[in-house]
């Protein structure tokens, strides 16, 4: 079984974490942006064999007790979710995606294809010259499994504010990252849906379905059978 340590960062009372008010006079708080999404993601996982294990619960936990909680619980991926700031009102932002320093190429291909995803998902690329990161945050260097850390854009951006503030932005963030995990560990849906040839299609060429013989034991499981023409194909 594949286990996904999924966390929203931060809390509600968290100081400081929200939008900008000349932006947004709410202030919405970014524990609120970071839920909303995570929620989305664990609705739609629930209809899979993947099992989640929720990190956040509202209130600031420190960051040692967030990777412990995903180490405990032997995570295959950690993935938080977070919001951006540091524009100050100006354009431009974007979604980034972070891994801690000197990661293996596993937890690189995880950064590369999640950034891919939700970036062909929501257009939100941004003018970051450099959207694939790393860093030295404690919840990537404390967890023992790969992990990233999903910036969603900046939200003292006038760009990026007014999109990131939508419904529709966190369910598309939602569906592009469960669509990554759900491909990439493997699992079998509960539903007997199958995607047609055009999207396995663009999803090998994103590079979400592996190489060699497990992909296409993998494809042949979920891809719609092809319909010939006999007459038509001797022509």
């Amino acid at each position: 079984m594949f286990k996904l340590a999924l966390n929203a960062g931060h809390g509600y009372e968290t100081a400081g974490k929200r939008c900008l008010k000349s932006i947004d006079p709410k202030e919405t708080r970014e524990y609120e942006l970071n839920r909303r999404i995570c929620d989305k993601i664990a609705e739609i996982l629930g209809g899979t064999d993947i099992k989640i294990i929720r990190i956040d619960n509202g209130k600031d936990i420190p960051i040692r007790s967030r990777a412990a909680m995903a180490n405990t619980g032997d995570a295959d991926l950690y993935l938080s979710i977070h919001h951006n700031a540091g524009i100050r009102g100006g354009a431009g932002g974007g979604i980034e995606a972070y891994v801690y320093p000197n990661v293996d190429a596993k937890t690189l291909n995880w950064q590369r294809i999640l950034y891919n995803a939700t970036v062909a998902a929501t257009g939100l690329r941004g003018n970051r010259a450099q959207p694939l990161r790393s860093a030295d945050f404690g919840e990537l260097r404390l967890t023992k499994m790969p992990a990233v850390l999903l910036e969603c854009g900046f939200m003292d951006s006038t760009t990026d504010t007014p999109i990131i503030l939508g419904d529709d932005f966190a369910q598309k963030v939602a569906n592009a990252v469960s669509e990554v995990i759900i491909v990439k560990s493997g699992v079998k849906r509960n539903d007997t849906a199958k995607k047609t040839n055009e999207q396995l299609a663009d999803e090998v060429i994103r590079g979400l379905w592996g190489n060699g013989a497990e992909r296409k034991k993998r494809i042949a499981e979920h891809a719609q059978p092809v319909r010939v023409d006999f007459c038509h194909s001797i022509r």
